[in-house]
């Protein structure tokens, strides 16, 4: 017999050999004995491809030992261990796989939203992250209370998800579950984007019509009423100049620090809902900044009760220490809880646009006030101007006696 028969047939037989044998052994589970203070694990055995021996794999302890009860400890560990012979049962192999086997586990229902709640923290602005969050921890608590909490991630089905939403609109609105399934569709999107789930369950879950919410304009007479009442709150009045003058959101003028502010170009650099914005600060407003030169950039313009300094307090909760202050403003007013903070700005659109229509056609208007507001399109600008009735018809009454006159011959 040759050399290379002999060479050929040694290697057929050793892979006849391995083909033969178990790859891998059966995941087992160690449990310290029921010791929830101790580390518990998955440990199996693989095949050295190169030794034909049996060698063993680093364990795995992936989101168990958070689990701080027996039972629940108990249900993590056996998931954890059916995840692994799964993954090992459709051809996972150590010695070939770039990655590691925790890296491509199945995740459970609470693990899933942990992980994006982790992975959005850095992503997301504080508010938009804040409000996230909240709507994925109470989905956490409906999935745990129905028994999903041991379950994978992939057994949720779009039934699950759309009662969870129905019984959020009937607890709170539609506008509150429309919001929530934003919220878990984002949280599905970032499931796919990680492959650990195949398809978003939310996306083609129907939008529910809602009641809109809206921030009534404020008439002269009420305008007049409120300087005269804001003159006692100086630094709030500054503040709804900004939200007046240059039509930024209440949370956004929360946000501006001194290094924001361009005292030479009289510019404003600032994260607004669409992004970073710059936008001129008119003289109207520039003319009322308090002395600025020489402070730290990352100080705030508007301070708890003054202007410029320090405020460890998260923005949405300085955005409603000045919507508490205008409240008790319009409270003394007797004005409706359909006017608030965000009413100035409806109200101060309203008037440019009008203004600029005494010159103007309607898109040329629009044109000019799309600059200064920072709407992305005309389209999102006109559905604005519709919502708060911002171009009204001339008095038609001789039209309608006309019509009448016509209908009697």
């Amino acid at each position: 017999m040759s050399k290379i028969t002999k060479v050929v047939r040694n290697a057929y037989d050793n892979a006849y050999d391995l083909s033969n044998k178990k790859k891998y052994s059966i995941p087992k589970i160690y449990n310290a004995s029921g010791d929830i203070t101790k580390r518990w694990y998955v440990y199996f055995s693989f095949r050295n491809p190169q030794t034909g021996k049996m060698e063993r794999q680093p364990s795995i302890d992936t989101g168990v030992m958070r689990y701080k009860t027996l039972s629940g400890r108990n249900k993590a560990i056996k998931m954890l261990r059916d995840t692994v012979e799964d993954i090992l049962k459709n051809g996972f192999n150590p010695y070939e796989e770039t990655e590691l086997i925790d890296e491509v586990k199945k995740y459970s229902t609470v693990e899933a939203i942990d992980f994006v709640l982790e992975l959005t923290k850095s992503k997301f602005s504080a508010s938009h992250y804040s409000d996230f969050n909240s709507r994925l921890q109470q989905f956490k608590k409906w999935l745990i209370k129905n028994g999903w909490e041991f379950r994978h991630i992939t057994s949720v089905n779009r039934i699950a998800i759309a009662k969870y939403l129905n019984e959020v609109m009937k607890a709170t609105s539609a506008t509150n579950r429309n919001n929530t399934r934003i919220a878990l569709s984002s949280f599905y999107s970032n499931l796919v984007n990680n492959n650990i789930v195949e398809a978003n369950l939310v996306s083609d879950i129907p939008v529910e019509k809602a009641k809109a919410k809206r921030n009534k304009t404020f008439n002269s007479s009420q305008e007049e009423a409120i300087e005269e009442k804001v003159v006692a709150y100086p630094v709030l009045g500054l503040f709804i100049k900004f939200i007046s003058y240059n039509f930024l959101r209440p949370v956004e003028v929360c946000r501006i620090t001194i290094g924001d502010i361009d005292l030479k170009q009289k510019r404003v650099t600032l994260q607004t809902k669409t992004g970073i914005k710059t936008k001129i600060i008119p003289d109207i407003l520039f003319e009322e900044l308090p002395d600025m030169k020489g402070l730290p950039s990352d100080m705030l313009l508007f301070n708890r009760d003054k202007l410029c300094g320090y405020w460890p307090a998260k923005e949405e909760n300085r955005r409603q220490y000045y919507s508490d202050l205008f409240f008790e403003v319009k409270t003394a007013l007797g004005l409706s809880k359909d006017y608030t903070i965000y009413s100035f700005r409806h109200t101060f659109i309203t008037k440019l646009y009008r203004e600029f229509r005494k010159e103007l056609t309607p898109f040329e208007a629009e044109s000019h006030l799309m600059l200064i507001t920072g709407h992305a399109s005309h389209d999102a600008l006109k559905k604005y101007l519709r919502d708060i009735d911002a171009e009204l018809p001339e008095d038609y009454s001789e039209r309608i006696k006309k019509a009448l006159s016509s209908s009697k011959q």
